[in-house]
């Protein structure tokens, strides 16, 4: 039986031979929370082992960040740091790998003013700008990978003992990551080849629009001209595999900014701004969000709606499968990371640019001209289930099933 250690050191090597692929005399950059402590060390001596030339990071604390929004001044919210600007800004243009490490309560700004939480949501959007566009271009590897925190494991396994609870929640991400296999490297190889089968089907395809219907769901969604699907594995510009997500089971193209019409509900909770938004329902006009109705979180979601310009539209548009690892193993985790794969999703906000033909090398007024959304902010959620189907519609108005009762119908 493979032990904990074993698994937590098949984890790190993956996330940094296979999410970053670190390439000798690179430097990385780790945001985490100090929950995850141990797990950014291994990652740490994992990725000097494999030839980092420095790795830099950046710590955060659960507990810091509420006593903020609950004691800091108001005009603070509207703030963000020069100085972390022009490090993640620096590191980028340097070359740098960057990973996330995932751990927050989703209730951790639970009771907040959503003001609050918007102004600083805002702030950090409008300041990484610059940032963000390194990322949605393929310009530097990067990865989302996340780690335990006590809060977290409480929320996901209320009805595991406390002092398992934590286990319980590793065996999960474990599993999901294939960290629990013998060759994981191998594991993940595999699947990035089995996801770009529906990759290579679905750009021969070329749809012209998409149209969900659910019980709850009844949406259109045009692509642009020139649209690509893309899944698992990316390249960035320097030619170098990386993994942005660990896990990943979508595949996943760009709406075209004003073609989105109907209405759309979601399926499974938001974790956003240390809020859960649960029960809720989306409807667009002319790719226009009009209005949203929640029955947990409403004024946080509205508030995120308000961000810019292009939060009130679509950015992305991903497709998975209900039977797919994450949503076979019935856990509801709280956390986007997961459950957006484990479900068909959304994202409010900015599509990213390599998911166009020439995307990559675009100006933004050229990927404003091709229909393809921009904003300060990319929130992801979910709205498949057992009970969607999917039609793909050709240009001349030809429908074909993409999915039938929440699964691939090819």
């Amino acid at each position: 039986m493979t032990s904990f250690d074993e698994k937590l050191a098949r984890y790190a090597e993956l996330t940094i031979r296979v999410g970053v692929n670190i390439q000798p005399g690179q430097q990385l950059y780790i945001a985490a929370a100090i929950d995850s402590a141990p797990f950014v060390r291994l990652l740490t001596k994992k990725a000097y082992e494999t030839g980092a030339q420095q790795v830099h990071v950046d710590w955060a604390d659960d507990t810091i960040s509420r006593l903020r929004f609950e004691l800091a001044p108001e005009d603070s919210f509207s703030q963000y740091p020069a100085w972390k600007v022009q490090e993640r800004e620096q590191l980028a243009e340097q070359g740098a790998a960057f990973i996330s490490v995932v751990s927050q309560s989703p209730d951790l700004l639970a009771g907040i003013d959503s003001k609050r939480i918007a102004a600083s949501q805002k702030a950090t959007g409008q300041a990484l700008s610059k940032y963000r566009q390194y990322v949605q271009s393929d310009k530097i590897s990067w990865t989302v990978v996340a780690a335990p925190s006590e809060k977290w494991a409480a929320k996901v396994f209320p009805d595991v003992a406390k002092e398992q609870q934590v286990d319980t929640l590793w065996d999960a991400i474990f599993k999901a990551v294939r960290a629990d296999l013998d060759q994981p490297i191998q594991a993940w190889a595999e699947h990035d080849r089995l996801l770009h089968t529906k990759v290579d089907y679905l750009n021969d395809k070329k749809y012209a629009k998409l149209h969900y219907t659910s019980p709850k769901t009844d949406l259109e969604v045009a692509l642009p001209k020139g649209h690509l699907w893309c899944g698992a594995g990316s390249l960035n510009e320097k030619g170098d595999a990386f993994m942005a997500n660990m896990p990943t089971e979508e595949v996943f193209t760009v709406p075209h900014k004003t073609g989105v019409n109907g209405y759309v509900s979601s399926t499974k909770p938001l974790s956003y701004g240390g809020n859960i938004i649960d029960d809720f329902k989306v409807t667009f006009e002319n790719g226009k969000i009009v209005d949203v109705t929640a029955a947990q979180g409403e004024d946080v979601l509205k508030q995120l709606v308000a961000t810019d310009e292009g939060s009130h539209f679509l950015g992305e548009v991903a497709l998975v499968p209900h039977q797919s690892p994450i949503s076979d193993s019935n856990i509801l985790f709280y956390n986007t990371l997961f459950d957006e794969n484990a479900s068909n999703h959304f994202a409010i906000g900015s599509a990213y640019a390599f998911c166009i033909e020439g995307g990559k090398s675009m100006s933004s007024e050229d990927l404003l001209d091709h229909g393809l959304n921009q904003s300060i902010t990319h929130v992801d959620f979910m709205v498949g289930s057992p009970e969607m189907d999917i039609d793909g519609i050709l240009a001349d108005g030809t429908r074909e099933p993409i999915f039938r009762g929440g699964n691939w119908a090819f």
